[in-house]
This record gives structure tokens, C-alpha cells and sequence, in this order.
């Protein structure tokens, strides 16, 4: 067997051994092995630590991330246009409809130019956004909106698994 330290080799002498007796390999893996706990520890200290608005902030991230991968291939959807930089545009603001900020239904691929300069471009988004999801889902949408909704920090850490493996299936 090999020294995880030093390379040389070595016969163990006790089960599961992996360093020669020298010394300064002893202390050089100790040292590696507190390194790595630690790691873990402040890890998991880290997470602890996540207020809501943290786990909504990734959430976010990965969500519009599956938007833009969802909806590949498609052209914006309020200026039927293909779209140079891909964002993943609301219908109802996600500020003011915190409720629907993690509503498939209420976020679609927009390019860059609609999305920000034009704020949505939001008659053409909801013309298009009946053809694509049809009247009676879009009414569902209306019907969302404006109730009181707030997710829990275990909701966000299960929808961030969530929607990680929607991106791992597409």
C-alpha cells in the first residue's frame, strides 16, 4: 500500500491505515482530515444560517434556468422573435406577485429587448401567452393572483430540488 502523504509504500498495520507511521505524515493527514470536516461543518453552519430571501434568491436562479431550457428552440414570447439573450420573463411581476413568482404558467422565454427595455411587453406577452397555455389555464393565473402566499424555507429547499432535476431531465 501507499502512503497518502508521501507516496512511499508501506505495510499497515492497522485496519483501514492509510499513511506510514512517519511523523510528519501522521500530522500532515490529521491536518487534511480537520481540514475536510471543517469544510463540512461550516457547510452545513452556512446553511443554517440562509435567511428565506437567500433560499428565494437561488431558487430564482435555478427556476429561471429551467424556463430558459423549458422553452429552447421557441421565440420570445411577446415579440415572436428569436431571442439573442434568453431571459425568463413573468407576466405578473415577481415583486408584486410574489405568489406567482414560481408559477410555470406565469413565466415564459422573452428576449432581452421585451423583457427589460420594453418592461414585458406585456399586451403582446398576454396575447401570446392565451395561444400558448390556452383561456382556461391563463384565467387560472388570473385567479392566483393576489392571494396571500408566503413559502417556507423547507418549500424552497424542496422546490430547488425540485427544479434541479427538471433541468437534469431536459
Amino acid at each position: 500500500m501507499r502512503c497518502k502523504v508521501c507516496k512511499d509504500k508501506f505495510e499497515p498495520k492497522y485496519f483501514l491505515q492509510k499513511v506510514c507511521l512517519d511523523p510528519t505524515c501522521i500530522l500532515d493527514w490529521s491536518k487534511k482530515v480537520k481540514e475536510k470536516e471543517w469544510k463540512t461543518e461550516k457547510k452545513i453552519l452556512k446553511d443554517n444560517l440562509k435567511t428565506n430571501a437567500d433560499h428565494v434568491r437561488e431558487l430564482q436562479v435555478i427556476f429561471n434556468k429551467y424556463i430558459r431550457l423549458r422553452d429552447k428552440g421557441l421565440d420570445c414570447i411577446s415579440c415572436n422573435k428569436p431571442a439573442k439573450k434568453e431571459n425568463a420573463g413573468h407576466y405578473y411581476s415577481a415583486g408584486g406577485n410574489p405568489e406567482l413568482r414560481f408559477n410555470e404558467d406565469n413565466v415564459h422565454l422573452q428576449c432581452e429587448y421585451c423583457n427589460t427595455f420594453l418592461h414585458g411587453n406585456l399586451l403582446n406577452y398576454q396575447e401570446n401567452l392565451v395561444k400558448r397555455i390556452g383561456l382556461c389555464r391563463f384565467a387560472k393565473l388570473k385567479r392566483l393572483r393576489g392571494t396571500a402566499m408566503k413559502y417556507s424555507i423547507p418549500e424552497l429547499i424542496e422546490l430547488k430540488v425540485i427544479y434541479k432535476d427538471k433541468i437534469k431531465q431536459l
